[in-house]
């Protein structure tokens, strides 16, 4: 399994009810993508110092690599990832993006 992680962090005038818009664009992809099984999101909520700005993130499990790879090239997820990003401090600045497998 594959599991993709973005830390994103917004513009300090964003209202939640936004933040809350485009992580649901993000998680309705889910039936468009075979192998994509599962989807979260919320807001930073730990109490260590440690988020260097990030203020939320998301995560997106999929079945293998391939799956993944077919989710980062749909249409749908390509304008989705515009919308966040234009809500985003820096733009694509204000975001990291890992992936990693999970056996």
């Amino acid at each position: 399994m594959i599991r993709h992680v973005v830390l994103v962090r917004f513009l300090p005038d964003v209202a939640p009810a936004e933040v809350a818009a485009r992580f649901a664009e993000l998680a309705a992809l889910q039936p468009l993508v075979p192998g994509f099984l599962a989807f979260g999101a919320g807001a930073n909520v730990s109490p260590e110092p440690l988020s260097q700005g990030f203020t939320h993130a998301f995560t997106a499990d999929f079945t293998d690599a391939a799956a993944r790879d077919a989710y980062l090239v749909l249409p749908a997820h390509v304008a989705a990832g515009a919308k966040l990003v234009s809500a985003l401090e820096g733009g694509a600045g204000g975001l990291a993006v890992i992936d990693f497998e999970i056996d």
